[in-house]
């Protein structure tokens, strides 16, 4: 059913991203061909806070972000043929769709907000991809 999957994954809640994976993996073998696993490291929110940091301080946390990506990958996605990793840097919900559309993804599998009310809501960036996805989005709690 679903061939080309995009998972993701937030390295600086690594824990909250073992659910997703297994809903990943359940679709992998069930037919899946790829699996592109996402990172999105959020930009500074403004271009003046941005500007206190230098081009090497982004190309550090990008690296460290790709390095935790890929030892979290090893552990949870090791039995996963075809794995695909990606790191990048701005709006989360954005490039989550971007990438989606770059890959011709199928599915998009999201980790839910975790939050007092959590029968109530899903966070932004989950609620955005979920809205304007063009594909299926599983948001896994």
């Amino acid at each position: 059913m679903f061939k080309t999957v995009l998972l993701t994954v937030d390295v600086n809640d690594l824990k909250g991203s073992e659910r997703p994976a297994e809903v990943a993996r359940g679709i992998m073998k069930t037919g899946g061909e790829e699996l592109h696993v996402m990172n999105v490291v959020p930009d500074y929110g403004m271009s003046i806070v941005g500007s206190f940091f230098s081009q090497d301080h982004n190309k550090l946390i990008l690296k460290e972000a790709k390095a935790a990506l890929e030892q979290w990958g090893a552990e949870h996605l090791a039995d996963v043929d075809n794995v695909r990793l990606h790191v990048d840097q701005g709006t989360i919900y954005d490039l989550v769709l971007k990438e989606a559309k770059a890959v011709n993804a199928d599915v998009i599998i999201v980790g839910a907000h975790k939050s007092q009310l959590k029968d109530y809501l899903i966070g932004p960036n989950a609620a955005r991809i979920s809205r304007h996805a063009k594909q299926s989005v599983f948001v896994v709690r």
